[in-house]
């Protein structure tokens, strides 16, 4: 992924860019994005970066001994810190549906955006909206106050967010619609086929906000629209 590259899905939502896999592709059917309503700690802002995955749990005390449990919480945060840039903690909740641990809170969201991340994809539970720091979008499956008895069970492997898999080292985009894994294969021509789809979108758009759109107008920018897309 080019610097251009970055800040063109950094400028971009996610539907768009769902939208431009497609472009890529030539074709309907892409697949590998979330399924149901997630909420965003930053509404405005899009999330780009390669995935570092791990696992946690929060509904019942880890059974581990506390050192284990230590030791795999500083492995976590070494890995975080460590992860070639831009990255995306993208966790797991365990107890998911019934996660209570809000892992993302104040501090873990201040000690991530530190280590250099972009921003946190996550099924589980984020609190202290208010404090949050600005530039780390959160996007989660709920909002809670207690961080129960979270604990990192495991780390990299592949994980599951609202249907959607992410390994890690995937190149993950997500806003406020939910989130999806670009394909290696269409990063080469990604950039274009933004550029397309957006451009084909405007053969639309552009007649329909107009004074005095009818559907004889309608009709020639839809003829438009459709040509332009073959």
């Amino acid at each position: 992924m080019t610097p251009e590259l970055l800040r063109l899905l950094q400028s971009v939502d996610t539907p768009t860019v769902c939208n431009a896999i497609e472009v890529v592709q030539g074709k309907r059917g892409f697949d590998a994005f979330t399924r149901g309503t997630m909420l965003c700690s930053e509404p405005g802002r899009s999330v780009v970066g390669y995935a570092v995955t791990a696992q946690i749990a929060a509904l019942a005390p880890p059974t581990e001994a506390p050192e284990v449990i230590r030791d795999r919480r500083m492995a976590y945060y070494k890995s975080m810190h460590d992860a070639p840039k831009p990255s995306v903690a993208v966790i797991e909740d365990l107890d998911f549906p019934d996660c209570i641990g809000a892992y993302w809170g104040e501090v873990n969201t201040t000690i991530h955006k530190g280590f250099g991340m972009s921003g946190a994809l996550t099924n589980g539970v984020m609190r202290d909206l208010g404090d949050l720091p600005e530039g780390f979008p959160v996007i989660a499956g709920s909002i809670g106050p207690s961080h129960g008895f979270v604990h990192v069970r495991t780390l990299g492997q592949p994980v599951t967010v609202f249907g959607l898999r992410v390994a890690h080292g995937d190149l993950v985009h997500a806003d406020r619609h939910g989130a999806l894994v670009i394909p290696p294969e269409v990063i080469p021509a990604l950039d274009k086929g933004i550029e397309k789809l957006l451009a084909t979108e405007k053969l639309v758009l552009d007649p329909a906000r107009e004074a005095g759109f009818d559907f004889a107008a309608f009709e020639r920018a839809w003829s438009a629209f459709e040509k332009a897309r073959t």
